[in-house]
């Protein structure tokens, strides 16, 4: 036939790599094993039991006691635009902070929802500034919402959620909060805080597959989204629908669930429930803290100040003189491992190493130095050999790891 490709096409095996960009993360093995598990109907009693684990596992690792708390089916992009689709009437007034790329995709959600979104800027690289969103808002009181980037993905910067929260409850704003990077890498409060509406990723520190975004949604958001007095413009992502599907008390259909999916979110969320949040979170910051003694060995510098800093999204200064793009294309070309680029304002300025989930361990760190090493001493950049091993070693002793808590429940009754 003449529709036929002309080149031959085999089964397709993609090589191993070892992922240490912005995402995705890698794989545990267990949570590939699930996603090869067999596929069942979405209503499946068994299926639809698996579906309440899933809810409960996703309110631990959000903290929150949210009903309203499942994955999305789509990547954590879907996860924003819910968000904005159920809880942004046109007309609607929008605080929206943007520090890098993602807080302007936020503006962009606001402006397809026909509402007003209200800018306030802050350098890359810096978080968002409580003072200017509290004058952001004095100066627009019939603001609604307050939406801002926990962590943004763009330049490995952390803002203060619970500051942001706290300051848009006492006007009486609602709050949308990103946490695509952030959730089971560093705290995330969602009652303590405050949040009313939170969205994530599956393939960030819960080193799932792609293509899952968990959400969290307050009663009154809730409420809020029953009251509308128009039709939520995305038959797809109406709350109200997808409620009759995720609720507690029916199971109607919606659209067909990526049943293998949610095996493995559920896989992965299990896991990070074993080791423990706590545990996570200081798992992150431990081989942070080596990854940063290490490249600073080389002289590299970070974009953000060490207080704002995300351990699991390292945006480092490139070397002067130094082709960023050509690293980047040696270390996947000869040793498999996949760093990020600059976006935006940054393009060409840093590199950014991801150390997410189950990446985050000490092999991928020191492969990721040895291999810097090699790289830069062959592109004439002056190395001392070993330094940089060396200094992650050294880290690695100064900031041992907590018990998981299934260890430290042993040792108490022993």
């Amino acid at each position: 036939m003449k529709f036929r490709p002309t080149k031959k096409i085999s089964t397709f095996y993609p090589p191993q790599r070892t992922l240490m960009g912005p995402g995705p993360s890698d794989i545990h093995p267990r949570v590939l094993s699930a996603l090869s598990r067999p596929t069942i109907g979405y209503l499946d009693p068994v299926f639809v039991a698996m579906m309440d684990e899933l809810k409960a596992m996703l309110r631990y690792a959000f903290q929150t006691a949210n009903e309203v708390t499942f994955p999305v089916s789509g990547p954590g992009s879907v996860g924003m635009e819910i968000c904005f689709v159920n809880m942004v009437n046109p007309g609607d007034k929008v605080i929206v902070c943007r520090n890098g790329v993602f807080g302007g995709r936020m503006i962009e959600n606001v402006e397809r929802c026909q509402g007003v979104p209200v800018v306030v800027d802050d350098a890359w690289g810096e978080p968002v500034d409580p003072n200017k969103v509290e004058d952001a808002i004095k100066k627009n009181p019939d603001a609604k919402i307050l939406a801002f980037v926990h962590a943004e993905t763009s330049t490995g910067v952390l803002s203060d959620a619970k500051t942001l929260c706290e300051i848009a409850h006492r006007y009486g704003l609602m709050t949308i909060v990103d946490t695509v990077t952030s959730l089971g890498g560093v705290p995330v409060k969602v009652d303590e805080w405050g949040i009313d509406a939170c969205y994530s990723a599956s393939q960030k520190c819960l080193s799932c597959t792609p293509g899952l975004s968990p959400v969290t949604f307050s009663d009154r958001v809730v409420e809020m989204v029953k009251k509308r007095e128009e039709k939520v413009h995305s038959w797809f992502l109406d709350l109200s629908l997808l409620l009759t599907y995720w609720g507690n008390t029916t199971r109607t259909y919606h659209h067909t669930a990526p049943t293998n999916s949610l095996y493995a979110l559920h896989e992965a969320l299990l896991m990070l429930q074993e080791e423990g949040l706590e545990r996570a979170w200081a798992r992150h910051r431990r081989n942070h803290l080596a990854l940063k003694a290490g490249l600073e060995t080389f002289g590299l510098e970070f974009l953000v100040k060490p207080e704002y800093r995300l351990p699991q999204m390292n945006a480092v200064k490139v070397l002067p003189g130094v082709d960023e793009a050509e690293v980047r294309r040696r270390l996947l070309h000869d040793y498999n491992l996949e760093l990020g680029a600059g976006l935006g304002d940054l393009k060409g300025k840093i590199w950014r190493f991801g150390i997410m989930g189950y990446s985050c361990k000490m092999e991928n760190v020191m492969l990721c130095l040895c291999a810097l090493e090699t790289v830069f001493a062959d592109m004439g950049v002056k190395v001392e050999f070993g330094a940089a091993e060396a200094a992650a070693y050294h880290a690695y002793a100064e900031n041992p790891l907590p018990m998981r808590p299934s260890d430290a429940a042993r040792v108490a009754v022993a």
